[in-house]
């Protein structure tokens, strides 16, 4: 890890102490992300960006206060630290601040080999424009895509590192390569769009530019014809290119901010089923190669393998050290942070248990229904799980896709039609939310 991170973050800590803050930590980032668009065979746009933030949270008793900075300078740090001092004699106190306690501290201080970073060079902002217009050739050369809205191609590198005044420091470095393409068929009116991208830690591990166009050529082309489908009850299949925002809605009626507010559908459920017996739902932050990974938390605890959901029934929340104490438990090694703001709770890698059947299965047991590829707006109500998304994708009848549909409704409530999922076997492994596509059969479709 940069010794430039590492001497910013000892820095700010020394200054919270000559402050008079109790407790404090600190975090520095910096980061490199460049990025090109292509647009009809020519550079749309081409970016580089560069930059370093560094973050100061101090600890006031039982009151806390957080501040940032882009600016470097002793100065600066200086003043950073005395003003978040003053600022945390302000703000009201909180019993459950504290930073962890040294025994508790995770053991690894580095990326745990994980390799979460790519050892390649960077790329050059030539070998991106060269991706994406590979990507773009390849989704125009599919028959019945009239233009492409865009193809891009980007990389990032970022590192960061925290300490506190309870002895932890820490970090790692992450990278991100991914290609994307926006393609359309139809004129006019009955323009119809569909996309496809890819992402991954290391370059070695991305498929190509040409798989990625081709890919949202097709499901562009596929689109062709969109109409509304007709309003009932009928089974509807998730797709998996969509189906882990359903099980985000689990994730956040689960994290233990809303717990401690009492606004969570699901607050009165814990060691009760949300799930159909056998399927569990797994965080696992110690994945390598995958952006979700992480050896250690926000507040310097390790983090470790462990089931949200266990053969259907729910068997915790996800917490940090606030959250936790708030509620008399201990911390599942979850709190996230930026530089801006103190730690909250938040997941990572998560899988749900799959199942025997492919998607194809699935679509031929469903029989008349609606199969979901994109969702388009939302309202979920995060007290009750009532359930109403905009939703895109295809008509199914006799078990086989017979016209694709837009403009249409997907209505139920969270915690029945989760009791209800049925897994397919289709999920991807390098995604950081491993889902496969789930049907539910009864819901309400609102359309023509």
């Amino acid at each position: 890890m940069s010794d430039r991170l590492e001497g910013l973050t000892a820095a700010l800590l020394e200054a919270a102490r000559k402050a008079g803050a109790t407790e404090a930590d600190a975090m520095a980032v910096d980061g490199t992300a460049i990025s090109a668009d292509v647009r009809k065979g020519a550079l749309e746009q081409a970016e580089r960006a560069e930059g370093i933030e560094i973050g100061l949270r101090v600890l006031v008793g039982r009151r806390q206060a957080a501040v940032s900075a882009s600016d470097l300078s002793a100065r600066t740090i200086a003043e950073m630290a005395e003003r978040a001092v003053a600022m945390a004699r302000e703000a009201p106190e909180d019993t459950s601040l504290g930073l962890a306690e040294a025994g508790d501290l995770s053991a690894v201080r580095d990326g745990g080999g994980l390799e979460l970073a790519d050892p390649a060079p960077d790329p050059a902002a030539a070998d991106l424009e060269q991706d994406a217009r590979r990507a773009e050739a390849a989704a125009l050369a599919v028959k019945g895509v009239t233009q492409i809205d865009s193809a891009s191609a980007s990389y990032a590198r970022r590192r960061f590192h925290l300490a506190a005044t309870n002895g932890f420091a820490g970090g790692y470095a992450r990278t991100s390569r991914s290609v994307s393409a926006v393609a359309i068929t139809g004129e006019g009116l009955g323009m119809e769009r569909d996309w496809a991208a890819e992402s991954r830690a290391h370059q070695a591990d991305l498929p190509s530019p040409e798989e990625v166009g081709r890919q949202a050529g097709e499901r562009a082309v596929a689109r062709a014809g969109a109409r509304k489908p007709g309003t009932g009850r009928f089974p509807v299949l998730f797709d998996e290119r969509i189906s882990a925002s359903l099980i985000g809605h689990l994730l956040a009626a689960t994290n233990g901010s809303a717990i401690v507010r009492g606004a969570s559908w699901l607050r009165d459920a814990l060691g009760l089923p949300v799930l159909p017996a056998g399927l569990s739902l797994t965080e696992d932050p110690l994945r390598p190669r995958l952006p979700g990974s992480r050896p250690f938390d926000g507040e310097g605890l390790a983090t470790y393998r462990r089931d949200i959901v266990k053969d259907g029934v729910l068997t915790g929340w996800t917490l940090d050290l606030g959250t936790a104490r708030r509620l008399g438990m201990r911390s599942t090694a979850s709190a996230s942070r930026g530089t801006s703001a103190p730690p909250q709770p938040g997941n990572s890698n998560i899988v749900l248990t799959q199942g025997p059947q492919s998607r194809e299965d699935l679509m031929a047991a469903m029989g008349t229904g609606l199969l979901v590829t994109g969702f388009l707006g939302a309202s979920v109500n995060p007290t009750t799980g009532d359930y109403s998304r905009g939703a895109s994708g295809f008509w199914v009848e006799g078990g086989e896709i017979a016209f694709a549909v837009n403009e249409c409704t997907v209505a139920g409530n969270l915690r029945d039609m989760l009791m209800r999922i049925v897994p397919a076997n289709d999920a991807r492994a390098h995604l950081s939310h491993m889902v496969p596509s789930l049907l539910i059969d009864g819901l309400t479709i609102a359309g023509a």
